[in-house]
């Protein structure tokens, strides 16, 4: 799908995000290719050949889902290594490469994450994994268009900043021009 491609180049956590929902609109319509054909496909498809594109890749998509038995609930591990690779990049700015601006964000943001871990279902994710799991919260809260809290607001902001650096390190790292000589 040509959203997910664009998203993964540009930014990785939205691509994580976007594919979260796409595994929830597999699981919502039950593997079921013909009903997400036609009830998410064809009503955006422009014309056949964006149909025929969007569908391989949603049969792609259900393939893998069903092959690492995710019907219920879990992330395609293509998704789960790059939460891998967000990880470990996570744990070098705050160790190898000391970057003091990213220490600070980690830092403003560890009570509302260890906060968001309590009174969630994730008590055994990591805190990348807890980031990306709010930003998705959000998505659905404003995509059902729930309340949102100033307070709650306050706290997705802080993971969203810290997670925007750590995105954009990411890039960088990926596309070699990460330098800890910049920090």
């Amino acid at each position: 799908m040509l959203i997910a491609r664009q998203k993964q180049q540009e930014n990785i956590a939205e691509y994580i995000i976007y594919m979260y929902q796409m595994e929830d609109i597999v699981r919502a319509f039950q593997f079921d290719l013909d009903k997400i054909v036609e009830f998410i496909i064809k009503p955006v498809a422009t014309n056949d050949e964006e149909l025929t594109s969007n569908k391989k890749w949603f049969e792609g998509l259900v393939r893998q889902m069903k092959a690492q038995r995710l019907d219920q609930k879990g992330h395609i591990a293509d998704i789960q290594d790059i939460v891998i690779e967000l990880s470990y990049l996570h744990n070098t700015l705050l160790t190898v490469y000391n970057d003091e601006k990213y220490k600070t964000l980690n830092e403003q943001g560890s009570t509302t994450i260890e906060e968001f871990k309590a009174k969630s279902n994730l008590k055994d994710k990591n805190n990348i994994e807890i980031m990306l799991h709010a930003m998705y919260m959000k998505l659905l809260m404003r995509l059902k268009k729930q309340e949102i809290s100033s307070e709650t607001e306050e706290a997705f902001d802080t993971m969203r900043i810290q997670l925007a650096y750590l995105v954009k390190a990411y890039h960088q790292m990926k596309n070699g021009t990460l330098s800890y000589l910049q920090n």
